[in-house]
């Protein structure tokens, strides 16, 4: 393997290492170069691998954390004898539209609706539009670092409510699918700010996946949700990636959140393979009936009383 070499593509975050060959094992330094630069950058981008198979995308990814097994996902959205790829596609699978079609078109950090999202993830092009199929990412360490004091502090022990139900165009997928789903993932309570276990700084688990925040009125939270999705989102914040065939993308899901955008001709195939690494711990609760406070309920509490 010739020298590895990283170069920034983005000020937020987002950078492209050269020098790799992932169907290679990692020399030990090598390997600590690379997670040293995934640390600092959130989003590593791995051109010219187009010759990987899934044994190797496997072997890769496996060398920076245990890999998951999908169990919260549709065995039929999973590669065929191996369920470490999660296949991302617009093409039919078994002559029926692919339960990925429109996977991740709303911000979101990966797994977030389990109890232990994902440590980070490589994602392979294998197939791309000849125009558009972008995702962008969003460094929600910076976003945090930003906010006032008074913010960080009214958000610290704050938990929020992650629901798989509010993947965007899940209402368009198999109806049996969607079920299975639902019922793999009921909703779980997450922390709104954690603390990532290599770097120790503090950054926001947020998005558009999250029903609501505990002890707040709907009202309330969808406000406090709405100001922290569109400061985390800002420009300054974020890295807009243009695919190429045979580009692996790795990124850091405890400090991220991302978006793969619609902006493409949908009759022409768009095909990725992704290998998640698991969370290192626990960090979420399921809840089987949220006691997400209501305005109507609050109005109920405080009439009873006066």
């Amino acid at each position: 393997m010739g020298q590895i070499t990283v170069k920034p593509l983005g000020y937020a975050l987002g950078a492209e290492v050269q020098g790799v060959d992932m169907r290679a094992p990692l020399a030990a330094e090598d390997r600590k170069a690379i997670n040293a630069a995934w640390l600092k950058h959130c989003v590593l981008v791995f051109p010219g691998q187009e010759a990987l198979t899934p044994e190797q995308q496997i072997a890769f990814a496996g060398q920076f954390g245990e890999l998951d097994q999908h169990a919260s996902q549709p065995p039929a959205t999973l590669h065929p004898g191996h369920p470490e790829i999660l296949v991302l596609t617009n093409r039919q699978v078994q002559g029926k539209p692919s339960g990925t079609r429109n996977s991740g078109r709303n911000w979101h950090t990966d797994l977030s609706y389990t109890e232990r999202p994902a440590k980070g993830a490589l994602l392979l092009c294998r197939e791309k539009p000849p125009v558009g199929g972008d995702t962008m990412f969003a460094n929600l360490t910076l976003a945090y670092e930003t906010l006032t004091p008074r913010i960080q502090a009214l958000i610290e022990d704050l938990e929020a409510v992650h629901d798989a139900s509010l993947i965007k165009g899940i209402e368009q997928r198999d109806p049996a699918i969607v079920a299975e789903m639902r019922n793999r993932n009921p909703p779980v309570a997450h922390p709104l700010v954690r603390v990532h276990p290599e770097t120790g700084r503090k950054a926001l688990l947020i998005g558009q996946r999250i029903r609501g925040i505990l002890g707040l009125s709907d009202e309330e939270g969808a406000a406090l949700l709405n100001l922290l999705n569109a400061h985390a989102i800002a420009p300054e914040f974020v890295y807009r990636h243009r695919w190429s065939l045979g580009d692996v993308l790795m990124w850091d899901n405890r400090c991220t959140m991302h978006v793969a955008l619609a902006d493409f001709d949908q009759s022409q195939p768009r095909v990725m393979h992704r290998c998640s690494l698991q969370g290192e711990r626990v960090t979420g609760r399921i809840l089987r009936n949220p006691s997400i406070a209501d305005r109507e309920t609050l109005i109920q509490a405080v009439a009873a009383v006066a």
